[in-house]
């Protein structure tokens, strides 16, 4: 991912549980997040497990494909490459 973040597309507004689950995986800053962890630490326990699978999809649309890791059986993080990406589309609120 480039250093710019003009590259990052929001084809709409991400959902509150997006940006959610968005500041989960920027908060890790580098470690693996479990589905479940995912959605208690978004305040998400009420949910669907499978809904944050569906935000990540938003995500990866959002910041790049490569924006989320899948740590098989485990979970999934954030790239270093997409922190910067996060940050600001968190600071604006899209």
């Amino acid at each position: 991912m480039p250093d710019s973040v003009s590259h990052v597309q929001t084809p709409g507004l991400l959902s509150e549980t997006d940006l959610s689950i968005l500041r989960v995986l920027l908060d890790a800053k580098g470690r693996v997040v479990s589905r479940e962890s995912i959605l208690r630490l978004a305040g998400l326990d009420n949910v669907s497990a499978r809904r944050a699978d569906s935000s990540l999809v938003v995500l990866r649309k959002v910041l790049g494909a490569d924006s989320i890791v899948t740590v098989r059986r485990r979970g999934w993080m954030l790239s270093d490459e997409a922190h910067k990406a996060a940050e600001i589309l968190l600071s604006r609120g899209i």
